[in-house]
């Protein structure tokens, strides 16, 4: 595996940054997960897009323009020869000093790592998650405002915590309302009366792009769908909930807190959802390009 750094790729154990890198000292950098199948990037100019939204918000100054980073993330699939591949790239503040000023972060760093992830196993999106509420609530918007994909994820790995003490896969994470934001690493939507809902990105949840790849869906399957608030209670009386992201992508949830979701097991709209989104993901995207021999 080739790890691409600020242009160059190193090999895995000599990918290397700064100890002083802000982004490892203050989580002071924002990052995007992709995926690529067979031979496409899935939706990378949406997530690109996003990445700059990120780091404008951040007043973080990308060292690439769109079109350059695009090209940085096609070729680091080039150089590793990855049909299918699950992306990160991460842009850091950068080297600086031990203080918190970032204005002693001359110049961010850019970092992009082409791999394999499987979040759950295949049977999960047969069978359904199960998962459970958490006490750890979604950071307040007010104070890190969730449209921000920032490296700084304790706020969520503590809720991941609370899942793994329980022995399930995923958490619901409230906002300080009691309203359903998002799980650990994924959207959540529910099935109320035929209809998708998914909470509002100002209660906490990101704005993912797979989310919005739903709504696509969802509309062309002429299923309504709409942002609204809701709370576990919601979820308990459901037809259907299920979970969305760039690597879980759409996975059925049967159970929530103990209690099973509709039937405890994955609806219709659910599995209709998944297999609209497997083909598209095959069929569309930026090519890669050919890979060079040798």
């Amino acid at each position: 595996m080739k790890i691409y750094i600020d242009g160059k790729f190193y090999e895995k154990e000599n990918a290397k940054i700064s100890v002083f890198d802000h982004g490892l000292l203050y989580g002071d950098g924002v990052f995007e997960g992709i995926r690529a199948y067979n031979g496409r990037v899935f939706r990378l100019d949406e997530h690109l897009r996003r990445l700059q939204a990120s780091a404008r918000a951040i007043t973080l100054t990308l060292p690439l323009s769109q079109e350059e980073m695009k090209e940085a993330v096609l070729k680091t699939l080039r150089v590793n020869k990855m049909k299918d591949a699950y992306i990160r790239l991460v842009v850091t503040r950068g080297e600086g000093d031990l203080g918190l000023d970032p204005r002693k972060c001359p110049k961010a760093c850019v970092i992009i790592i082409a791999g394999k992830i499987a979040l759950y196993p295949e049977e999960s999106y047969t069978k359904g998650l199960d998962l459970v509420t958490v006490a750890t609530k979604r950071n307040i918007p007010e104070a890190l405002n969730p449209a921000i994909k920032s490296l700084n994820y304790l706020n969520n790995i503590m809720a991941k915590i609370e899942a793994n003490r329980a022995n399930t896969p995923e958490a619901i994470m409230l906002s300080k309302d009691g309203y359903v934001a998002e799980c650990t690493g994924d959207n959540i939507f529910i099935v109320k009366n035929q209809t998708l809902l998914t909470p509002p990105c100002w209660v906490g949840a990101l704005d993912g792009i797979t989310r919005a790849v739903v709504f696509e869906i969802a509309h062309k399957l002429k299923v309504s769908a709409r942002e609204g608030i809701f709370t576990p209670y919601d979820i308990y009386t459901s037809s259907e909930a299920f979970l969305t992201g760039t690597a879980a992508e759409v996975i059925p949830v049967t159970r929530l807190d103990n209690r099973p979701i509709g039937d405890g097991r994955p609806g219709p709209i659910t599995k209709r959802l998944i297999s609209e989104f497997r083909k598209l993901t095959l069929r569309e995207g930026t090519p890669i390009g050919a890979f060079r021999k040798g």
